[in-house]
């Protein structure tokens, strides 16, 4: 069985994503939808609203609905879901590494420490706002030689740099923690509790179906 939209709003529904991880974690929920990534400069936008000393929450926020608004005004009367996730460390904010150095320097500086991720999400339809939530949890990690290190990146590859923290924590990179305190579900990406409350909560969204090919 497979749960959708209610017919009142629509029965399609668009995740302005290419995360493979977000694809699954909505797919696990029962979540039926389309993926469209949205095309816009990211870093452009992050780079002006710390200029503007803007928060992190703030930044990923505008992120997750700029995100959600360009698909959404391709896809006229379509619930689109927008996302985005920033990573906090020693009051710095970070985006996704470049590279594989970049991201081997960057979890040798982590290592034995804690840092932030923030998880950003949002539903749009036309220009409409109609759910945005954030969620943040602390995350940390264990003491790890430089070693260590090379052997987690010689394991993982380039996949890493699909991750802002530079590691996947459902795959190898759960290795790489001592603790984690928060909703694992924004350690992924997205905050999906809040999401799926907000479907129950609003005019009954959610309606069991046969499955999704029917």
């Amino acid at each position: 069985m497979s749960l959708l939209l209610h017919p009142a709003f629509t029965d399609q529904l668009i995740l302005a994503s290419g995360s493979q991880v977000r694809i699954k974690m909505l797919h696990n929920a029962g979540l039926v939808f389309e993926t469209i990534p949205a095309q816009i400069d990211e870093r452009a936008l992050e780079t002006s609203m710390l200029e503007s000393r803007c928060t992190a929450q703030e930044i990923g926020q505008a992120l997750a609905i700029e995100k959600a608004r360009f698909v959404a005004q391709k896809n006229p009367d379509t619930l689109v879901i927008g996302a985005d996730q920033i990573l906090i460390f020693e009051g710095k904010i970070y985006s996704k590494p470049q590279d594989l150095t970049e991201a081997k320097i960057r979890l040798k500086s982590f290592a034995g420490k804690t840092h932030q991720l923030l998880s950003a999400g949002c539903m749009m339809r036309n220009d409409e706002l109609l759910w945005q939530a954030s969620d943040e949890v602390n995350l940390q990690m264990r003491a790890m030689d430089d070693a260590f290190i090379d052997r987690y990146f010689q394991a993982c590859g380039e996949d890493v740099l699909s991750s802002v923290g530079a590691y996947k924590i459902e795959e190898e990179g759960s290795w790489l923690f001592e603790k984690i305190d928060g909703d694992f579900f924004t350690v992924l990406g997205f905050p999906l509790l809040p999401f799926l409350g907000y479907l129950q909560k609003n005019n009954s969204l959610v309606r069991e179906i046969k499955s999704a090919a029917n």
